[in-house]
C-alpha cells in the first residue's frame, strides 16, 4: 500500500451540492481543502443552461417548507428565493386521453377512486411515523417491511383500478421507478425524512413550493467561487487508500494527493466504482432513478392565458408531470416535462427526432397545440449521465436497507460519507445534500 505524504487535511470527492457546501464549510472553519470533481463543471444533480441571458435548471431547482438549510445558504449567498407559479386549473390526463381539470395536488377521479387513495394515503403516513429515519433499518417491523415492494403494498392496499394508477403514477413522479423495484421500508424512511407525504408531493406547502433565482445551479456556483483553486475539474476519482496516516486519492491520469481525511459526496453508483484500499466493510451498489427532464421555451407562458397553471399529471405515457418553469423575470414561458421510471427507459431506446416528437405531441395534448411548437428545446437524460447514472437519488430495493443500513452513513475508517442519499432529513433533496455536507464537515472540524 503506498504512503504519501498529506498535501491538504481533507479531500472532498465530488462538487455538487454535498460537497461543495462540505469543503466551503472546512475551508472557511481553517482546514486545507482540496475538492475534486470528475466533470468539467461544479453542480452535480444540480445544472443549469443559459438561453437568451435566463439560466434555467436541468436537474435539481425546487426547495420548500422545512428545507431550512437550503433557504438559510441561499439568504447568506445572496440569490433570492420566489414560489413557483400555481395560479389556474391543473390538468390530469387520463389513460384513456381524456382531460380534466382540478385544484390542488390530487385530481378528480370519481369518489370511490379519490377516497381510496385518501385512505391510501393515510395508511402510508401512519405505517411511515413507524419508521426510525436516523436508522430505518431498525425497529419490529423493519425487515418485514424491507422485504416487501412497494407495489405489494399497493397491490394489498388499495382497492379501486383508478386508485392503483394513480398511485404508480405518483411512485414514477416522486422515486422515478416502478413500485416493485422499490423496497416499502425505503418508501416509508423517505416519506419520514420528509415529514409527511404531503410535504412531498404538495407545491404550496411542500417541496415545490419555491424556486431559485437564477437557478439551483446558481447557488453551486457561487459556492464554487467561495473555494476557487481548491477546486480540480475533469478529476474522475478511480482509487482511494487508506493507512495509518492519512488517505492516498487518486484520479484518473494518475495524479494522486494525500489528505487526513476524505469525503466521498458522490451517488452511490459513482462510489461503487471507485477501488477503496482495504475495501469497504459493505458495498454501495444501487440503482438510481431513471429521470429524462425536458425544459421547453415558449415566446410567453400562454397556459397563463389559458387559465392553467402549468401543472399537468399523465396516466398516459410518457410525462409523469409537467410543472411551469418560466423564469421570474418573465421574459418567457418555461414548462419543464418529467419522463420517469419504465417510461423513461422505454424512451430512451428511441431516436433523439423521435424523443422530441413523442414528447411535444404529449404536451400538445396537455396544453394544446401552441405547446407542440416550442422556441427551445432542451433533453437531460440523467440515466446517460456518466458521473450520475440516474436522478433523482439512488433507489432502495427490497433488502437493501436492512442489509447495508448499519455501514451506510458510518464513517469507514478515515472515509466519511456525504450526499443527498446519506441524509436523515429531506433524503435525495437539495437541502438533504446541504445537511449531508455540513454534517460531513462537523464531524472533521
Amino acid at each position: 500500500m503506498s504512503h504519501h505524504h498529506p498535501d491538504v487535511d481533507v479531500i472532498v470527492v465530488g462538487a455538487g451540492m454535498a460537497g461543495l457546501v462540505c469543503a466551503e464549510r472546512l475551508r472557511r472553519r481553517g482546514h486545507d481543502v482540496l475538492l475534486v470533481e470528475a466533470r468539467d463543471q461544479v453542480g452535480g444533480r444540480t445544472a443549469g443552461i443559459e438561453i437568451d441571458g435566463e439560466t434555467l435548471d436541468l436537474g435539481g431547482q425546487f426547495i420548500g417548507p422545512g428545507q431550512d438549510r437550503i433557504y438559510a445558504l441561499a439568504a447568506e449567498l445572496g440569490v433570492a428565493v420566489f414560489p413557483t407559479h400555481t395560479a389556474g386549473a391543473n390538468v390530469m390526463e387520463t389513460e384513456t386521453g381524456r382531460l380534466r381539470r382540478f385544484r390542488g395536488t390530487v385530481p378528480k377521479l370519481g369518489p370511490l377512486t379519490l377516497l381510496d387513495v385518501a385512505r391510501a394515503q393515510a395508511r402510508l403516513d401512519r405505517l411511515a411515523r413507524t419508521v426510525d429515519a436516523e436508522a430505518p433499518w431498525r425497529g419490529p417491523n423493519a425487515a418485514a417491511l424491507d422485504g416487501r415492494t412497494l407495489q405489494s403494498w399497493i397491490d394489498r392496499t388499495v382497492k379501486t383500478r383508478g386508485g392503483r394508477s394513480f398511485l404508480v403514477l405518483a411512485c414514477r413522479a416522486i422515486w422515478a421507478c416502478e413500485p416493485s423495484e422499490l423496497s416499502l421500508l425505503h418508501a416509508l424512511f423517505y416519506v419520514k425524512a420528509a415529514g409527511s407525504l404531503a410535504a412531498v408531493t404538495d407545491v404550496e406547502g411542500g417541496a415545490q413550493q419555491d424556486r431559485l433565482d437564477g437557478g439551483a445551479y446558481g447557488v453551486a456556483t457561487r459556492l464554487a467561487e467561495r473555494l476557487g483553486d481548491s477546486i480540480r475539474l475533469n478529476a474522475p476519482v478511480q482509487r482511494i487508500e487508506q493507512h495509518d496516516a492519512g488517505v492516498v486519492v487518486t484520479v484518473e491520469d494518475g495524479t494522486a494527493w494525500g489528505a487526513r481525511h476524505v469525503v466521498v459526496a458522490v451517488p452511490p453508483p459513482l462510489a461503487a466504482r471507485i477501488a477503496f484500499h482495504p475495501p469497504l466493510p459493505a458495498g454501495r451498489q444501487l440503482p438510481m432513478g431513471s429521470v429524462i427532464k425536458y425544459v421547453v421555451g415558449y415566446p410567453a407562458p400562454f397556459w397563463r392565458q389559458a387559465g392553467l397553471s402549468g401543472s399537468a399529471l399523465s396516466l398516459r405515457a410518457p410525462i409523469a408531470v409537467t410543472v411551469d418553469s418560466s423564469p421570474r423575470s418573465g421574459r418567457r414561458g418555461v414548462l419543464i416535462a418529467f419522463v420517469n421510471g419504465a417510461p423513461a427507459r422505454d424512451l430512451a431506446t428511441r431516436s433523439p427526432e423521435d424523443r422530441r416528437r413523442i414528447l411535444l405531441d404529449a404536451l400538445g395534448r396537455l396544453f394544446g397545440p401552441r405547446a407542440a411548437t416550442p422556441v427551445s428545446f432542451v433533453e437531460r437524460n440523467w440515466n446517460e449521465e456518466a458521473f450520475a447514472r440516474g436522478a433523482y437519488s439512488a433507489v432502495f430495493p427490497p433488502g437493501a436497507w436492512t442489509r447495508l443500513g448499519a455501514a451506510w452513513r458510518a464513517p469507514a475508517g478515515r472515509i466519511h460519507w456525504a450526499g443527498a442519499e446519506t441524509s436523515p432529513r429531506w433524503y435525495g433533496y437539495i437541502d438533504g445534500a446541504v445537511r449531508s455536507g455540513e454534517a460531513a464537515a462537523d464531524r472533521l472540524s
